[in-house]
Parts: structure tokens; sequence; C-alpha cells
């Protein structure tokens, strides 16, 4: 697990005041570990292009193509002429050992984007934009310093620096970053980093149900029930996804007769030995008001998805004490709508989504939020995680389901809420990033079968 931040000025500040260490000697371990990273990947002789910007970020890119010239082919483009004070000394000591400047765009093999970073505000000029346009159509190798300029860039790999910035992990940058290196700043993250309620997840954070105990029996791991509605295709999906994960016994409680798996019971009521009821998916209109104030009418582990977010009857679940929610986008916004927090748009929630689940906790803290997307949002009070594990294989029908099975399965078995979400998210990306087929082809059935070999 890692920490994230909104911005790492302050931690820099903390640098020159309580280490000692200076803008300079930070910029100097910033281009030292980006030129490390080269070295690592390419051969001497490679041809390195530096797209580089007026300021600080430009700054880094011309310091790192002082540090490799001679041993590579090293060229810097200036998309802006240097005017920051450590932009115009850097571009100093790169001319005082003849670094080749650029008039233009070459072909490379490695091209790094130094135009700007995290401190840039403001709009692109036309002429950045095609610039940038043009970096994205090379061939090249493309390493993004510190982020990507403007998240237009598509860089293979980020060399961010210091920590990790939570920008990095909206929804929309995803294929821009690639793959996200932090490099350190003449000291350990330990150190250069503070406390953050916002963290990032790693897969070896992952906890799985295995059963250590040799005296149990079903009973001992538990009772799922789930609301089986007018898509009884959806609550299959998380009832066989429960039972695979662990749960002792799973039931589908409804009101048809349909076809079910023989290893899932069906029943009118909920059972008495239940313990976790999981309520959303595929529900339609199937339970009335009346029949789903009786799936309320306990105080057992609760996981809601899907059609419950259109309904008034949410009220009543996030006031209960031991919830686990797992909206998508658009349900989110209805639950936002609902709740009385905001009327937006699903365009404003995407690019404010670490904003709307801040403010969502802050009015149900004791709700654990599961906000699904190309990153996961996984929150309790003001503790918050985000998985970026996940893949587009994932984005097909049925496999929202599988997630919620999995949560419910470990509330059935005693987890608490957030270990139940964390833990769920975490299983249900490693499933996705086992699967040996296309990406296209992706089916639940797939993601059930492979719980068995997690």
């Amino acid at each position: 697990m890692q920490k994230l931040f909104d911005e790492v000025a302050t931690l820099d500040k903390r640098c020159y005041e309580e280490f000692y260490l200076t803008e300079d000697i930070l910029m100097e371990h910033a281009a030292n570990g980006m030129a490390e990273y080269i070295r690592s990947k390419f051969p001497n002789g490679s041809k390195v292009l530096f797209a580089c910007g007026s300021g600080n970020n430009g700054a880094d890119g011309i310091a790192c193509a002082r540090l490799l010239h001679v041993d590579y082919d090293v060229s810097i483009f200036y998309a802006k002429k240097p005017n920051s004070k450590l932009a115009l000394l850097q571009e100093k000591r790169a001319k005082s050992i003849c670094v080749k400047a650029s008039k233009k765009l070459e072909d490379c093999d490695v091209l790094v984007d130094a135009i700007v970073g995290t401190g840039f505000s403001g709009e692109f000029s036309d002429e950045l934009i095609n610039i940038i346009a043009e970096m994205n159509s090379t061939n090249a190798f493309k390493i993004a310093c510190d982020v990507p300029s403007a998240y237009e860039f598509r860089a293979d790999v980020t060399l961010t620096m210091g920590a990790l910035k939570k920008s990095m992990f909206l929804d929309s940058v995803k294929e821009f970053v690639g793959e996200i290196k932090v490099l350190d700043l003449g000291l350990s993250r330990e150190l250069y980093e503070k406390s953050s309620n916002w963290n990032l997840l790693d897969l070896d954070d992952m906890k799985l149900p295995f059963r250590t105990k040799e005296d149990s029996h079903k009973g001992s791991y538990g009772h799922l029930v789930l609301a089986c509605g007018d898509k009884s295709g959806a609550g299959i999906i998380s009832a066989l996804s429960a039972l695979r994960f662990g749960s002792g016994l799973v039931t589908l409680v409804g009101f048809e007769d349909i076809k079910i798996p023989h290893t899932i019971m069906y029943s009118h009521v909920v059972p008495k030995n239940a313990t976790a009821i999981a309520i959303g998916m595929g529900l339609g209109e199937e339970f009335s008001d009346k029949e789903l104030a009786r799936f309320l009418d306990n105080d057992l582990p609760f996981i809601a998805d899907a059609d419950i977010f259109y309904m008034s009857i949410i009220l009543s679940i996030l006031n209960r004490k031991n919830v686990v929610i797992t909206p998508h986008v658009k349900e989110f916004i209805s639950l936002l709508k609902i709740t009385k927090i905001a009327d937006i748009s699903v365009e404003e929630l995407q690019k404010n989504r670490f904003k709307y689940a801040e403010d969502f906790c802050k009015v149900f803290p004791h709700v654990t939020l599961i906000l699904k997307g190309a990153n996961v949002i996984i929150a309790k009070g003001n503790k918050f995680y985000i998985n970026p594990h996940g893949t587009s294989a994932l984005a097909k029908g049925g496999s929202g389901d599988v997630l919620s099975g999995l949560v419910g399965s470990l509330l059935a078995q005693g987890h608490d809420s957030l270990s139940a979400a964390i833990n769920a998210s975490l299983a249900h990306v490693q499933l996705a990033l086992n699967y040996s087929g296309s990406n296209f082809s992706l089916t639940p059935d797939d993601l059930i079968e492979g719980i068995g070999k997690l």
C-alpha cells in the first residue's frame, strides 16, 4: 500500500526547511533517477530526445539530458524557452558541456516529455497541443517526467518525483500514465512523505479467506442471502461467486419459479441463520416496497448494488450500521441526487471523483463505498483507497455481479465492511489479470471459475 497526495509542493518545502535540501539538490536527484531508469532499459548510444518546457519540469528534463550526454545520443527540443530560475540554470549547465539542442522533434529511441508538471495551470496553446500530438505519433519509447503533460501525452512509463499524486489515478488519465514509478529526491520516501487519508492498493495487500480451522462445518463460514429479482441471472452470478469465494451457504430469495444451479438454495423468505444480505443485482421491480422492507428487518451486514440506487429505499439502507455499496458512475450520480448531496452529470463526476467520494463519506461516514470505474475508489469515513489494477476486460455485463458476490461472501464470513470491500475488489481485478484468453472474451463464468485458482 502506498500513500497518495493532492500535491507535493508542501513535501518539497519540508525538505528545504527540515532536511536542508535545496530545490537544486532535489532536482538533481530527480534527474539522476530518470537517467538511471533510462540506463537500465536502453543501451549506450541510444538516441534520447527530451521535449522540455519553460519551467521546472523542463529543468528536470534538461538536467537528465546533461547526465546522459556522451554515453547516449542526446538532444533537447525546447517546446518553450526556459524562463524559471532553475530551468535557466540547467540550460547553462547543459550548454557548457555542449548538449545538443534540436529545432524540431526528431526520430529517436526514447522520447522524454518534460514540458509541464503538476504545477501547471491554465490552457495549452494550440502550438503545444500540436507538439504533444506529434510526440504521441512517434514510435519511440515514451517517458513522462513527473506527470504526462496535461494528461495528453501517452506515456509508456511515468517517472514521478518523490511521491504518488492522486491526479494520476483519475479514470480519464489511466491510458496516459502507463506504468508509474516513484523516484526518490535524496531521502527515503518514508521521510519525504507525511500522513495521508488516501492510499493506493497493491495486489499483495489482498488477504484471501483461506480456511485454517479444521474443526468446522458449513455454518462456520456464513450464510449469504441474495434478493433474486427480474433479471435472475445477475443474482445467480453473485450467488455462485459468493459460494466459490468461501461462503458456507448461499440462498437466493425470490417469488418466481426459476431454474437455479443445484449448489444454490432458494427460498421465499430470509432464512433465520443468514449472516449477510445482498440486494440490487438484477432486482428490477420484482419486489414490492413491503417485501423490500422485510429484507431490511434485521441488523445483518448488507451489500447494495445496481437497481437499488434508483429507489428511495436506499435511504433506509444507508442508515444501517454495516453496509457496503457498489455503484458504478451512473448509479452513484443517482445516489448523490437521492441523498441531496449533489445533482451532477457523468462528466462532472468523472472530473471530480475524489471530491464526490469524500462528500458522500462526510454525510455517511459509517457506509463503505466501492465506486466502480477504471480506477476503483474504496472509502469509509476518512479512509480512502484506490485500486488501480483493473482492466478493460472487466467491462462486460455481469462482472459487477461477481464483485457483489465476492463482497457479500466476505461479509457473510465475518469480515468488517471495509476489509470485505478492499479484499473483494483486489480479488476481482486479480481474477481478470489471471485470465489467459483475449481481453474481449472474459465472461462472469470465467471470473467465477478463476476464484479457485487465486
